[in-house]
């Protein structure tokens, strides 16, 4: 046998060692295999939970963000609302601002005025003194059988318990403000609220009727009348006499006007300058006013910003409302006070004087 034939022989050690080596490595293939498969079941189970997870998260995440969204909305209706409380915040403390330099005003002017008010007090319980004096005169007269009240003048213009009358075109201004159903503040609030027959029916607001009534009956017979009413605006009280001046003597046409007056409804604010305004536009113009009115005027030619007015506000308003006056009519002023207004009466006594009228404040019992 060869050498050839020798190395190609198999030995049986080999075919065992090969058999072996062969064991094992499928051992170690199966090994890995079931390692392997182990290891993918384990990961399969591990990203299972952690898509969960991720699901899980993602949902959080979405509604975070809804809630997000809904937080922004309200951050941002809250920093609205933020901003508008800062403005009203704003206002409110310019409102108490001014409101205590008008208290402070008010005070100064009290104080500065007081000795002046204690004064003009005097002279007019002097002025009411003589009102009785002559009233009681005029109702002995009208006793004895007389028929008109004495007058004495030169013709031109009457005096009547210290007020003056006549002229050729006499205009009455009737204040048909909130403020004439009474004296006092409080009454006046507790009676604008009432119903229209009721504030009718209110002392104040009577006397103011029975006044011009008065007024007319004890005109000259030669002129003319016209009766304007007034609170924000100014109009006649007569519808159909407007634009026209009515003679004394046509009685018909002088008692509707009457009649009318006892329609009004005391409403509203006071505008003095509307209604010299209207007196002014009037053609031809009166030479003779006669104002029955409460206290100061509360607004001017429009409605103010504020609902409340300050006492220097409203001097300011009474000066501008007697810029607007005809310049050759002649005020004379019956006032029926109206308690927190103490400078009315020296204002309206400066004006009668300035106008070459005259000015009185009715006493309890008269007309």
């Amino acid at each position: 046998m060869s050498a050839r034939q020798k190395r190609r022989g198999i030995s049986s050690f080999n075919l065992a060692f090969l058999d072996i080596m062969f064991c094992g490595f499928g051992a170690v293939v199966l090994l890995v295999l079931i390692i392997n498969s182990n290891a993918l079941k384990h990961r399969k189970e591990v990203f299972d939970d952690l898509r969960g997870e991720v699901d899980r998260l993602e949902t959080q995440i979405r509604d975070g963000q809804k809630q997000l969204v809904e937080v922004k909305n309200t951050i941002q209706e809250v920093d609205n609302k933020l901003v508008i409380s800062k403005g009203k915040a704003r206002e409110l403390l310019v409102s108490v601002q001014e409101t205590s330099q008008e208290i402070s005003d008010a005070r100064n002017l009290t104080r500065a005025k007081k000795k002046h008010v204690r004064q003009l007090q005097a002279d007019l319980k002097s002025l009411e003194n003589t009102t009785k004096r002559i009233g009681a005169k005029a109702a002995a007269n009208a006793r004895r059988g007389r028929k008109n009240i004495r007058v004495t003048g030169n013709g031109q213009r009457q005096y009547l318990t210290g007020l003056r009358l006549g002229g050729k075109r006499i205009l009455i201004l009737l204040d048909r403000s909130a403020s004439m159903l009474d004296s006092t503040i409080v009454n006046v609030i507790r009676r604008r609220n009432m119903s229209d027959n009721d504030k009718k029916s209110a002392p104040k607001w009577r006397k103011a009727r029975r006044t011009v009534a008065w007024l007319v009956a004890n005109l000259p017979a030669s002129s003319s009348l016209q009766v304007y009413g007034f609170n924000t605006k100014a109009e006649p009280v007569l519808a159909s006499s407007a634009g026209k001046w009515i003679p004394v003597s046509k009685s018909n046409e002088i008692n509707q006007m009457i009649n009318s007056v006892h329609k009004l409804i005391p409403q509203k604010g006071t505008s003095l300058e509307n209604a010299f305004r209207a007196a002014a536009a009037m053609q031809p113009r009166p030479d003779n006013i006669l104002l029955i009115t409460d206290g100061l005027p509360t607004q001017g030619r429009s409605k103010p910003m504020f609902s409340s007015v300050s006492g220097k506000a409203r001097i300011r308003l009474f000066e501008r409302a007697v810029k607007a006056l005809p310049g050759t009519s002649t005020v004379n002023t019956l006032l029926l006070p109206m308690e927190g207004d103490p400078v009315a009466p020296a204002l309206f006594w400066k004006l009668a004087v300035d106008t070459g009228g005259s000015f009185l404040t009715p006493t309890a019992d008269w007309p």
